[in-house]
């Protein structure tokens, strides 16, 4: 006979070391390095224009994006709990970071990545991780594609070269028709040149997608406009240029006054910035079959924003296209995480001057492309055709994150969400009248029926399914409505895994109203679990009885 054993509950270390010492007590050798050297060159190939892009879209320099790859990134990979995540600037907090810089400026744009952070490394070590995973998928689909339409929306004004002249509003509604109003002033060269980046960007993935398309692209495009000289806005004409060093490090002002400013700033980075990066390692998970370590990657994460908040950076997380990257290009370890961040600070060390002549409407041409993959077309449409309540969630958070706010339309979409999944689990419990053979566990007195009518002094009904709030009052609707009253009334829970607070008090309701009838009340089948249940709100002997069946394995207790 096997036993089985319940498993252990795992340590501190178990959910906090690192992948990196994982790795490193495993044996790594010069081919890891090898493998992690070839992977880490080919992401930070794609991350450095991408990190400046990024970061320009999120209304700050771009020098601030290469920060956050170059020390962000590090640790990410350094600490994190995924041998493949790739750690820097994601599209996704482009609103946010944008709306924070705009509210509260640069200072205050630190100090709610530095916050975020601390919240990050909490959540983590509060061992919540984990319960991201019930974030709905229609949420993420919703909330990425809503993302990936403001990102577009706010790349407009240079991918067409316009001119404003007024400044260009956050919400959707309002900066299109003052887009709309400019449209007169429309630059024909900057216009070609972000037809040039999308259709390089594009036939490099279908023609050769082994190439560093994002780069060659940008540098492509470079090209273009310094041989032809085209009057186009540039890095160097509109911010002088970036770095070619890491600036020294400075805590962000940590005056209460600013904290309570900009604490819901630094909330809503924390949710995304959680949501985002256990995805992306979800990502990784499946491309490599290893699992990460979710509690362990939010703790890193919380590192590598407060340290990016120091150096003068932005938000961080884990990037699902420059992770999936990493893997496709054979990375080995979080090593290859790592060697990205020293070869994007090498390249800005020897090549920052280069920067200078990268047309801006290249990188908005590249950041286009990026929301149009950002908006899952085969997601969205599988969802609208599964059923209303997906297609609702959907759209909610879709359109709220659009119109309204990226933090409503998660809240609202998980709300959503959480209701439909009540209403299908609620659907799912049902009550009917089944044979059923009981032994006595409690009383010898009483005999044991073998069938729904196996003496006409005997009633049994079967439960199947979670028995929570949501499904009690039609539970108690059928039991309520049963006409005959027998002398024993058998009550079978040997299909039922979960009863909550709410339907062991509407039992025990139905119980007295059984007893006061001169009706026995038997139940069968329950688990330990659900026993102690239903033992605290008052379904004791002599009230009801307890039994066990024998038409099945016995449950001890049940």
């Amino acid at each position: 006979m096997t036993t089985l054993t319940r498993p252990h509950a795992p340590s501190f270390a178990d959910l906090f070391t690192p992948k990196l010492i994982t790795v490193l007590r495993e044996g790594y050798g010069l081919a890891g390095l090898r493998a992690d050297f070839v992977s880490g060159l080919t992401v930070a190939i794609v991350a450095l224009p991408l990190s400046m892009a990024i970061a320009m879209a999120s209304g700050t320099t771009p020098e601030r994006g290469l920060y956050t790859a170059i020390v962000g990134g590090f640790f990410v990979s350094a600490l994190g709990g995924s041998r493949y995540q790739i750690g820097g600037p994601a599209g996704a907090f482009i609103v946010l970071v944008a709306m924070t810089a705009e509210q509260h400026g640069l200072s205050g744009l630190l100090l709610a990545t530095f916050l975020s952070g601390i919240f990050l490394a909490a959540i983590g070590l509060l061992r919540l991780g984990t319960y991201v995973k019930f974030i709905p998928y229609p949420v993420t689909v919703g909330f990425t594609a809503g993302i990936g339409v403001i990102i577009f929306s706010s790349q407009i004004t240079d991918l067409l070269g316009l001119t404003l002249t007024v400044k260009e509003p956050a919400a959707l509604i309002p900066k299109l028709q003052v887009l709309t109003g400019a449209l007169s002033t429309i630059s024909p060269s900057a216009f070609g040149v972000s037809l040039l980046t999308i259709v390089t960007i594009v036939g490099i993935k279908k023609v050769a997608p082994a190439w560093p398309n994002l780069l060659i692209a940008v540098a492509l495009a470079s090209v273009a406009v310094l041989v032809l000289g085209l009057p186009v806005e540039t890095i160097g004409t509109r911010f002088g240029g970036i770095p070619s060093s890491l600036p020294a490090p400075v805590l962000p002002d940590l005056s209460p006054a600013k904290v309570m400013a900009v604490l819901p700033n630094a909330a809503a980075f924390a949710m995304l910035g959680a949501i985002e990066s256990l995805l992306s390692a979800v990502v990784a998970d499946g491309m490599t079959g290893r699992r990460h370590r979710s509690n362990c990657e939010l703790v890193a994460q919380g590192v590598a924003n407060m340290a990016s908040a120091i150096f003068g950076g932005i938000c961080v997380t884990g990037t699902i296209a420059r992770t999936a990257t990493n893997v496709r290009a054979g990375a080995r370890s979080p090593v290859s995480g790592m060697l990205h961040s020293l070869f994007v600070l090498l390249f800005i060390v020897v090549a920052a001057p280069l920067a200078s002549y990268i047309p801006l409407a290249a990188l908005a041409g590249l950041l286009a492309v990026v929301s149009w993959n950002m908006v899952e077309k085969h997601a969205i449409g599988a969802l609208l055709r599964s059923g209303w309540g997906d297609a609702l969630v959907l759209l909610s958070t879709l359109l709220l994150t659009i119109f309204r706010d990226l933090t409503e339309g998660i809240v609202v979409g998980f709300t959503l969400g959480t209701l439909l999944f009540l209403h299908r689990m609620s659907q799912a419990v049902g009550v009917e009248a089944a044979p059923l053979a009981v032994e006595d566990e409690a009383d010898a007195d009483v005999p044991a029926p073998t069938g729904p009518q196996a003496d006409s002094d005997t009633l049994i009904y079967r439960l199947s399914g979670a028995f929570f709030f949501g499904a009690a009052s039609t539970v108690g609707a059928v039991l309520d409505s049963i006409s005959r009253l027998p002398k024993r009334f058998v009550l079978d829970f040997s299909a039922v895994p979960f009863v909550d607070s709410t339907a062991a008090a509407m039992l025990e309701s139905f119980a007295h109203k059984m007893q006061r009838a001169g009706v026995r009340v038997i139940v069968t089948g329950t688990t330990p679990a659900i026993r102690r249940v239903l033992w605290s709100h008052g379904l004791r002997s002599p009230l009801v009885r307890y039994r066990r069946t024998v038409d099945g394995p016995s449950r001890t207790g049940g």
